[in-house]
């Protein structure tokens, strides 16, 4: 069975009849992970539309669960391409869900003084100290290693370390007001050495801003997922018919068109939900119903993988 087969019968068998079960949960439960695992969905090295179809379905079955599931898909391919040491260790157990990643790099796409910094350390082995901060990084407890990134002048460092307390990096958790289930957390590095064996690449910054620029529409499918659940919630054909349109921009964007095309899969998300609420009454406020977390996830998705760009671009579809 294909990966989208796999992505979709989990959504429609598994994950949408738990949604509000696992939104309203302390943090995801590992089961629901474990099943992503099972069917091969940690593995996303094919094509990128089969991927994207799979991210559009686990998105609009639990975002929660997508949301997390979704981080791990970058150290994955940078453990890859780093290949070597690393690599033997960590390439499998990642692609095969044994072993799971979350990503601390997201700051570092905001302007001024970066948020993490590293240094060669002095020992001259290969190690780096990493110091700075990252403001979210998701699924605390539910990962075993997180890839971050730092700036090293004109460089991009990139290591892989423990998603574990040490005595050089302070946790905090941080509260959502949707998506609380993500165990979602800021660190702060003070001096954190990590050894030579878990340093995946150093490269120039404007080479990873503009590989960044190109993948960005990968989030966007996440809003295309809740948009087309409402709409199938509403049994609306126009709001599929706008789906279908979201899913097409996001298909066939270029580095050039992507910012517009995510500002309009994060806008129709927002409509159609509103729309589910607005169809179901004084029902759809009450704790506990789909209409009321696709409301709240529709509306994170509006800030989740937002750069300048998109953010104009939204608020010139909101008349803001």
């Amino acid at each position: 069975m294909s990966a989208v087969n796999e992505a979709r019968r989990l959504a429609e068998d598994l994950l949408f009849p738990e949604a509000e079960r696992i939104d309203a949960a302390p943090v995801v439960p590992r089961r629901y992970l474990d099943a992503l695992a099972g069917a091969g969905l940690y593995d996303l090295a094919g094509e990128a539309l089969q991927a994207a179809r799979v991210i559009e379905a686990l998105g609009g079955a639990s975002l929660v669960t997508a949301f997390v599931w979704i981080q791990h898909h970058s150290p994955v391919r940078a453990v890859a391409a780093a290949g070597g040491a690393v690599a033997e260790e960590w390439l499998g157990p990642l692609r095969s869900g044994a072993r799971r990643a979350g990503i601390a790099y997201a700051a570092l796409r905001r302007a001024g003084p970066p948020a993490a910094t590293a240094e060669p350390a002095r020992r001259g082995d290969g190690s780096w100290v990493l110091s700075g901060h990252a403001p979210w990084v998701t699924g605390w407890g539910l990962v075993d290693v997180v890839m971050a990134g730092a700036r090293y002048g004109d460089d991009m460092v990139w290591l892989l370390i423990d998603a574990e307390p040490q005595a050089a990096m302070a946790v905090e958790p941080v509260a959502l007001a949707a998506l609380q289930a993500s165990a979602t957390v800021s660190l702060r590095w003070a001096g954190l050495v990590v050894g030579a064996e878990r340093v995946l690449g150093v490269e120039p910054y404007e080479d990873w801003r503009r590989r960044d620029a190109a993948g960005r529409a990968a989030n966007g499918y996440l809003a295309v997922g809740v948009a087309e659940r409402c709409a199938r919630l509403l049994g609306s054909a126009p709001l599929a018919a706008e789906v279908d349109g979201a899913r097409a921009g996001l298909d066939t964007a270029t580095p050039a068109s992507v910012a517009a095309a995510r500002a309009q899969a994060s806008l129709l998300a927002v409509r159609a939900a509103a729309a589910l609420v607005a169809a179901g009454g004084g029902h759809s406020v009450e704790a506990g119903t789909a209409a009321a977390r696709l409301m709240r996830e529709a509306t994170f998705l509006l800030v989740f993988g937002q750069t300048p760009d998109i953010r104009a671009g939204q608020a010139a579809g909101l008349g803001a």
